[in-house]
């Protein structure tokens, strides 16, 4: 089994070179974070992660959370692990220095999430949804609320969960049954809530639930849903957890993969109904759960960086030992000579420069939105704030998306690299597939992540921040011409596949406000092809740099080189896929909805 390491030279170059650290730490607020602290803060986290996280993540997936009386067990070594974790202070990084939190950029957070990920998701997943539930409270809590909750959270003593899905309701949360009725101060919540991750769990003190449901006046559909913190504690006069609420967990779902993380069925109000305090106004929760969800959404895509760079290591680790087979020689094209790691072998080294080129691409652009996210919560010019929410709003897609998507695929390429043998459990690279398929699903599948890219944040706004973002990506041109006749390949096809994705999104505009199902029906292959267009990009823009910084006398050369030759592999491999996902945008609606439902 290979032992996990954070790739900080590669994160280094994505978050200063391509996401642009400097303006991010000039922003208001982050006076005190320096390069030195953010080079240290990934140090130290990429030791935590191999130290720590990634010695359970595989005796996690294979023992699994445990359910017995209503009290579910995480893995051995878990419980010890999460201690370890909130000691640090790792919980509250990105977190409110008011409630305890350490205030790093957004953007710094998320590379730690990415190490978190690749060492363990499973265990991941538990402060990420904690800190989705202080960004929910961040904009819609009462101080009274937020004095009671935020500050255990930040610290990890406590936490939290996001409930929105029940039985009959998936994604179509105007189907949600939960009741909350007021009584006195507070609500008495009954109904069950599914897919809860770490709804149940022995590793904090206590659990905050935001819970989704409806009060007995409430409208139909999802304006009449409010949102409700429902902790598993009840808490004292003095904020500490007291007695048990009435919220249990009925069962744990047995999954393809992340078998360390319980996800669990909750039941609330089986005795005398859970207590519950309504979060803002009645009837707004789906708007301030998008708040968590939005967060959550931009995490998840970082799942599907994390997941690829683990799948990448522990591939290319079996391609530098296993030894199979002999090189061809040139003149007669026979095998000959030595036995060979498989590393020498022509497609292997395709299939190993796909992952790589992949994985590179995605943390390069949810670092850029990453950066977006700070500069519109803290940008001094409000024009300049604009523009980065409106670039976020755009990309968060995009990167939970095609980054999810790009995840499983790059998964799938590590299994491929180790032959039969990745088909096997022992060798530890399926649980990366299994693992990373759970990604594409939950927080929205790609197929509503799509519907959103197309509906809300394209042809609402009549394409003006695609556009802007398209007209970014031509600015490149000249820069690539400078880089000579190696990348006049790479140059055309990016020139090619950004007239695509110009044609396509030209399409969606045009379209949408006649035919809507039309545009729905091809909307996963524009989201494919603005994320293979935008990965391109951020590769493109890296090409560039590493160029410009060979020039120095005491440059990395191999690292660089190796920068660029990956970017030109991308331009020459990937991203002639381009085109195909802009023909089917173009063309393709029609035969989706050609067929009816009897002739399937």
């Amino acid at each position: 089994m290979s032992i996990y390491n954070a790739p900080l030279k590669d994160m280094h170059f994505a978050l200063h070179e391509i996401a642009g650290l400097s303006e991010v730490l000039s922003l208001p607020g982050f006076e005190d974070v320096t390069p030195e602290l953010v080079a240290a803060v990934l140090s130290e986290a990429g030791k935590f992660a191999r130290e720590v996280l990634d010695p359970l993540n595989r005796t996690g997936d294979t023992i699994g959370a445990r359910l017995e009386n209503g009290v579910v067990t995480a893995p051995e070594g878990y419980r010890a692990a999460y201690a370890k974790f909130i000691e640090a202070g790792w919980n509250g990084l990105g977190a409110d220095p008011a409630y305890g939190g350490q205030g790093l950029p957004h953007t710094v957070a998320m590379v730690v999430q990415e190490i978190w990920n690749s060492a363990n998701m499973s265990f991941c997943l538990a402060p990420m949804l904690t800190s989705g539930v202080l960004e929910a409270l961040r904009h819609h809590a009462s101080p009274e609320q937020h004095a009671l909750f935020s500050p255990k959270l930040t610290a990890g003593e406590w936490s939290g969960t996001m409930n929105l899905t029940e039985p009959q309701a998936g994604s179509d949360l105007s189907a949600v049954r939960t009741q909350a009725v007021r009584q006195g101060g507070h609500y008495l919540l009954r109904g069950t809530k599914i897919f809860i991750t770490w709804g149940e769990h022995d590793m904090s003190e206590n659990i905050v639930h935001l819970v989704l449901a409806r009060t007995p006046d409430a409208p139909e559909g999802v304006k009449g849903i409010s949102l409700f913190i429902v902790p598993k504690f009840l808490l004292g006069a003095d904020g500490s957890a007291g007695e048990r609420n009435d919220v249990k967990c009925v069962s744990i779902e047995r999954k393809l993969g992340i078998h360390a993380s319980p996800t669990c069925v909750l039941s609330y109000g089986e005795d005398k109904g859970a207590v519950g305090h309504l979060v803002g106004e009645e009837n707004r929760g789906l708007e301030y759960m998008f708040t968590m969800m939005n967060h959550a959404r931009l995490g998840v895509g970082v799942e599907g960086v994390g997941l690829a760079e683990r799948a990448y290591q522990h591939a290319l680790e079996y391609a530098k030992t296993r030894v199979q087979g002999r090189v061809m020689t040139k003149m007669r094209g026979q095998p000959s000579g030595d036995r060979v790691t498989i590393i020498h072998h022509p497609d292997v080294k395709r299939m190993l420069l796909s992952m790589k080129a992949q994985t590179e691409a995605m943390r390069a652009l949810a670092y850029t939105a990453g950066a977006a996210l700070d500069k519109a919560r803290r940008h001094p010019d409000p024009a300049e704030k604009r523009r980065s929410q409106a670039l976020v709003d755009l990309l968060t897609p995009i990167v939970k998306g095609w980054c999810t998507e790009q995840g499983v695929e790059v998964a799938s390429t590590g299994m491929q690299v180790h032959g039969g043998m990745g088909f096997v459990e022992e060798t530890g690279a399926a649980q990366y597939l299994r693992d990373a398929r759970i990604t594409t699903i939950y927080e929205g599948t790609t197929g509503i992540q799509a519907n959103d890219l197309v509906g809300r944040k394209v042809a609402f706004e009549k394409g003006a921040t695609a556009m802007a973002l398209i007209a970014e990506m031509r600015a490149l041109d000249a820069p690539l011409a400078a880089l000579g006749a190696d990348f006049s390949a790479a140059r055309s096809n990016f020139t090619a596949a950004i007239d695509s994705l110009e044609s396509a999104t030209l399409w969606v505009v045009d379209t949408y406000s006649q035919s809507p199902n039309a545009v729905a029906a091809v909307a996963v292959p524009y989201l494919k092809l603005f994320g293979a267009v935008a990965g391109a990009w951020v590769m493109a823009r890296s090409a560039i740099v590493a160029r410009e910084k060979l020039k120095a006398p005491e440059s990395d050369r191999e690292f660089l080189t190796a920068k660029m030759n990956t970017a030109r592999f991308y331009a020459e491999h990937i991203l002639p896929q381009a085109r195909a996902h802009a023909d089917t945008v173009i063309t393709g609606s029609a035969s989706v909805l050609a067929l009816e439902e009897a002739q399937f």
